[in-house]
């Protein structure tokens, strides 16, 4: 997709908190739904993709099996070019997220949190009516995932994962034994945060945490229609 070729709309939504010049005041305080719960909902971007690259931080040592090691030096020597989404397979959990100017909707529902990627079209849904993670989910690119409030904390588990997916665009792997916990904090109405902790026993020795990735809010506006057309779309996601 050629820079420039599409534009997001513009308009303004009455559930944004305004400054007295009209403009999005990002600083307000954060919704709440009903019962009391920080309201996630919203359309949000990365704010840099130095997390895309690496998600454990740079100079950050992860605990990586030998094996996932020498697959990860592979990745980094090629530049990442066999990464899925130059083939417009998915970027995976939590790396389709991290893509800075592809961003991403969440709709917070009583039942249900669900999010939209303007890249690809593609969704998730993160289950909140209490069943619980199952024990033989059919592998997914997304996985499986359930949430729940710890304060104000929303706390993701997912598992169920194939093991196409990277972990961030360094070409961190990871195999279907992959239990990846989220927690999202929105400290104000146009910011987020993220922690990611990455458990799979059988590409690293020990679970490990994330840099701590922060979100900014784009408000007023929608998401739209992205379409990869397989190869054809490969030049320009070099490097996404």
């Amino acid at each position: 997709m050629p820079d420039g070729a599409i534009k997001w709309v513009k308009l303004p939504l009455p559930e944004t908190p305004r400054l007295p010049d009209g403009k999005p005041d990002l600083t307000a305080l954060a919704r709440r739904t009903p019962d009391g719960k920080p309201d996630l909902s919203g359309i949000w971007t990365a704010d840099s993709g130095t997390y895309l690259s690496n998600l454990a931080g740079e100079g950050v040592e992860v605990p990586i099996q030998p094996w996932a090691a020498v697959l990860y030096k592979e990745r980094q020597d090629s530049f990442g070019k066999d990464k899925p989404q130059v083939r417009c397979l998915p970027h995976g959990v939590p790396d389709a997220m991290l893509v800075p100017g592809y961003p991403f909707k969440i709709i917070q529902t009583p039942g249900v949190m669900t999010v939209l990627y303007e890249e690809f079209n593609q969704y998730r849904q993160i289950f909140t009516d209490g069943r619980t993670l199952p024990v033989d989910p059919t592998p997914a690119w997304f996985g499986y995932a359930i949430g729940k409030w710890e304060g104000d904390t929303f706390v993701v588990e997912t598992t169920g994962f194939n093991d196409q997916t990277w972990l961030d665009n360094g070409g961190h792997p990871h195999t279907d034994a992959l239990h990846v916990t989220e927690r999202f904090r929105r400290r104000n109405f146009g910011n987020m945060e993220l922690e990611v902790t990455i458990d799979d026993p059988k590409a690293y020795t020990k679970p490990w945490k994330s840099v701590t990735v922060h979100f900014k809010l784009l408000p007023d506006t929608e998401l739209i229609e992205h379409i990869c057309e397989n190869e054809k779309d490969a030049p320009h996601l070099v490097g996404k």
